[in-house]
Formats: C-alpha cells, sequence, structure tokens
C-alpha cells in the first residue's frame, strides 16, 4: 500500500471515529451553537430597531437582519471549533495521542481525522444558524450561484483556518478547561469587529483593533458576496489570513504531535 493510500485510509479511520464521538456526545456543540443563535436573536428583537440607525440608510429591523447574519455565520465557526480545542485536549490527556503514537498509522491521520471532522461539523452549524437567519427574515435575493459558491467556499477557508489553530490550542492546553479559555478569543474577536455595527461607527481609537484583525475582511467579503455591498480588497485580506492561519495552525499542531511525550 502507497503512503498516500495509508495515510487516506488511517485519516478516514479517524474522521470516523471524531465524528461518532461527536454523534454519541451532542451537547458540547448544541451548547456551542447556543451562543451565535442567541445573539442573532438578542440582536435583531431587542436592538434590531436601534442598532439598525447606525446602518448606511437606515432600513430597520430588516436591514439589520441583512446586515447581522453575515458575522453571526462566521462567530458560528469561531464558536464550533473551540470544541474542537476541547476534543484534542481531552484526547491528549486521556492517554489516547499517546497511545496513537505507538500505533503503526499514519502520524498525520490522526490530525488531519480532527480537522476534517471538525469543518464538517462547522459547516453542518452554520447551516443551521442559517436556517435560524432565513427563519426570522434573512435573504440573499441578488446573489448569483457563483457568489453563493464563493460564500461556501470561503465559509469553509475561514472554518479550516480556526480549526488549525484550534487544534494547536488543544494540543498545548493542560485540560479540556484550559483547552476551552484559551480558544475564547475565537468567540470573541467577531464581538470586536464589523459584525454588529459599522467600523465608522466605532471610536476613533478602536477602529483599527476592529479593522486589523480576520474577522473583519470576512465578514465583510461574505457581505459583500451575499448582499451586494463592495468587498474591495477585504476579499484577498481574507484569503491571506485564512491561508497563514492555517499554515501556522499545522505547524504548531504538527510540532507539538510530533513531540516525544514527556
Amino acid at each position: 500500500m502507497s503512503a498516500l493510500s495509508l495515510a487516506v485510509r488511517d485519516s478516514s479511520t479517524m474522521l470516523r471515529r471524531n465524528l461518532l464521538h461527536a454523534r454519541r456526545y451532542p451537547s458540547l456543540t448544541l451548547n456551542l451553537l447556543l451562543t451565535p443563535v442567541m445573539l442573532l436573536l438578542l440582536f435583531v428583537y431587542i436592538f434590531g430597531d436601534a442598532m439598525s440607525a447606525g446602518i448606511s440608510g437606515g432600513g430597520g429591523r430588516s436591514a439589520y437582519i441583512a446586515y447581522i447574519v453575515p458575522g453571526i455565520l462566521l462567530m458560528t465557526i469561531g464558536s464550533t471549533v473551540v470544541g474542537t480545542a476541547v476534543s484534542v485536549s481531552t484526547d491528549m490527556n486521556e492517554g489516547i495521542i499517546a497511545r496513537f503514537r505507538t500505533m503503526a498509522i499514519h502520524r498525520g491521520s490522526v490530525l488531519f481525522g480532527h480537522v476534517v471532522g471538525s469543518v464538517l461539523q462547522a459547516i453542518m452549524s452554520v447551516a443551521l444558524v442559517g436556517a435560524v437567519a432565513a427563519a426570522i427574515g434573512f435573504r440573499s435575493t441578488d446573489a448569483t450561484i457563483l457568489e453563493w459558491l464563493a460564500a461556501f467556499g470561503l465559509l469553509a477557508l475561514v472554518a479550516l483556518a480556526f480549526t488549525w489553530i484550534a487544534v494547536g490550542m488543544g494540543m498545548g492546553s493542560p485540560n479540556a478547561e484550559a483547552a476551552s479559555n484559551n480558544a475564547m478569543p475565537l468567540i470573541l474577536l467577531p464581538l470586536i469587529s464589523s459584525a454588529f455595527v459599522p467600523l465608522d461607527a466605532m471610536p476613533g481609537w478602536f477602529q483599527p483593533i476592529a479593522q486589523y484583525q480576520p474577522f473583519t475582511p470576512a465578514i465583510e467579503t461574505l457581505r459583500g458576496l451575499l448582499l451586494g455591498t463592495e468587498i474591495g480588497s477585504n476579499g484577498w485580506i481574507s484569503i491571506a489570513w485564512c491561508l497563514g492561519l492555517t499554515v501556522l495552525g499545522y505547524f504548531w499542531s504538527k510540532a507539538q504531535f510530533d513531540r516525544d511525550p514527556k
């Protein structure tokens, strides 16, 4: 059997293991999903009319639904991959990773199984939150099929990038609780982006913080693809962020996995 065939076979086995584990213990994923869903409902039905005044052209609650959904979808990915950090940390501390190191399997399959499983869960979570958004009035009637495909590709790329970062966080954490805390920026960063209010509505000293972080260009790109707003250079910036974070997360995770256990 070739090295590639071995890697694919073992990675598929690890993927199946992680998906079965997620199916048997869905409470973590469901709890993490509550954050974006509750924020979506809170900002639309409680703050929607007031917050829409800060959007160019106004438009009331319906306009604010359209504005907020792209950011909520990205926040859903950040919330979902926190579960990946917890899952990886649990495997590390229960000795399963150490056991896998001693087995005659492709070494990278352990990490790839976690990553692919997490990306699939993130995409399913995005679909669920998107369904909630559609149920409360979100529409994207002007987007073409190509723009929808590009939006899906961007969401998958963001999920891949932050999953690798979450895997690195999980492997470097002493326990599951620490892994959850270490991964919290993946939930908090969208809160200080353009997800809920435009950048020009923020205080001047805070605007660079919101602008020069990975979520804002991804949100603006997704907003442009689905709603027809101006994308500008945000598309290339978001792709660069995703590729950079993917490479960083991969080598960080691989270095920790290859490190000899103490």
